[in-house]
């Protein structure tokens, strides 16, 4: 708190249904062990599990934090209720937690940390650990690969204190990530269009292109329970991915790495499909010459959504060119300094 007594740091909690997981992760923030205190902002996308019913029977009135609520009659995405969730706040630091996440008591206080003395820092990244085991790394900042699919760094990885380092990375997972005020007022807040999965890649992406940066706190630990909105077998998860690997290149890669995105994707394909052979990867997660099929055709979904989207995406082009600070020769330098290994992308499952 400033000493004119004003919060100055809000936490976004977007939801759908899973009112048990939404009830852990509020619990989680009513135990921040800080010495300001903060707001919450809810956005629930018209949940129909009684989640609305118990944010008002447990957490009206808590003295960890001043509780907002903003209720949607529909499910407008992660994009969408994540800006209503910025437009609502006032602070001048937006930290974003899922509710499928819980964080640690010093999560906050150690985000805010990323922001002192370091003007030129827009976002904070978590160290973000598996739920259910808790000695695995689900994120820790991101990785991208040179056709536009992003990994996090780390994922799945045990946590033998690699990533125990403050260190500058491309840019935070949206699962729980910190965004200065002043950054979203100057590039704006996520792409609607995304709707959900890559979106916190666009707008991290983005704020680096208008010369922002981006600092992992590995003290602001969150664990995470992976694939709840929509589980990791699903086929719509897939579809998404992908549309939005493409939308994402098409809107911000340099011109130089998007005339070669097909070969680079082609490749990814490729080692995909060997690693499903021999049961690895996320492709081998599918069990069967079914499941792989059905792999195959949410793929192919997304590519053609991504096509009807493509004459908007080059039209946004010219906004993030007003805002770009980075040449497209530095652009590309960043996108292939945190380029993930192909064989890591394509054996490891997350």
């Amino acid at each position: 708190m400033r000493q004119d007594g004003s919060v100055t740091v809000s936490v976004v909690v977007v939801t759908w249904n899973r009112r048990d997981l939404l009830r852990s992760c509020l619990q989680s923030l009513t135990k921040q062990r800080v010495e300001q205190p903060f707001d919450v902002v809810v956005v629930d996308n018209g949940s129909e599990d009684g989640s609305l019913e118990m944010l008002n029977r447990e957490f009206s009135e808590v003295e960890a934090f001043r509780l907002k609520l903003i209720r949607n009659e529909e499910n407008r995405g992660f994009c969408a209720a994540n800006n209503q969730g910025f437009a609502a706040s006032n602070t001048s630091l937006v930290a974003l937690l899922n509710n499928d996440a819980e964080a640690e008591p010093e999560w906050l206080t150690s985000l805010t940390s990323a922001f002192e003395d370091r003007p030129g820092v827009g976002m904070a990244a978590s160290k973000i650990l598996v739920y259910e085991d808790p000695k695995r790394i689900d994120k820790a900042g991101h990785l991208i690969y040179p056709d536009g699919q992003n990994r996090g760094r780390g994922s799945g990885e045990l946590d033998h204190g690699q990533y125990d380092r403050v260190e500058e990375v491309l840019w935070p997972d949206g699962c729980a990530a910190m965004y200065r005020r002043e950054m979203l007022d100057k590039i704006g807040g996520f792409d609607e269009d995304f709707f959900a999965y890559a979106d916190d890649a666009e707008l991290g992406l983005r704020a680096r292109i208008a010369g922002w940066t981006c600092i992992y706190i590995p003290a602001a630990v969150v664990r995470h329970h992976r694939g709840a909105t929509l589980g990791l077998r699903s086929g719509r998860r897939l579809e998404l991915i992908e549309r939005n690997r493409v939308l994402l290149a098409a809107k911000l890669f340099p011109w130089s790495l998007l005339w070669v995105n097909g070969a680079f994707y082609l490749a990814r394909l490729a080692a995909g499909l060997w690693a499903a052979a021999r049961h690895k990867g996320e492709v081998g997660r599918y069990p069967g010459w079914r499941g792989k099929l059905g792999v195959v055709l949410a793929l192919m979904k997304g590519d053609l959504q991504a096509l009807t989207m493509l004459p908007r995406m080059l039209r946004k082009r010219r906004h993030v060119n007003q805002l770009r600070k980075l040449s497209p020769r530095e652009v590309r330098k960043l996108i292939l300094q945190h380029r993930i290994p192909l064989k890591q992308l394509t054996e490891t499952a997350i």
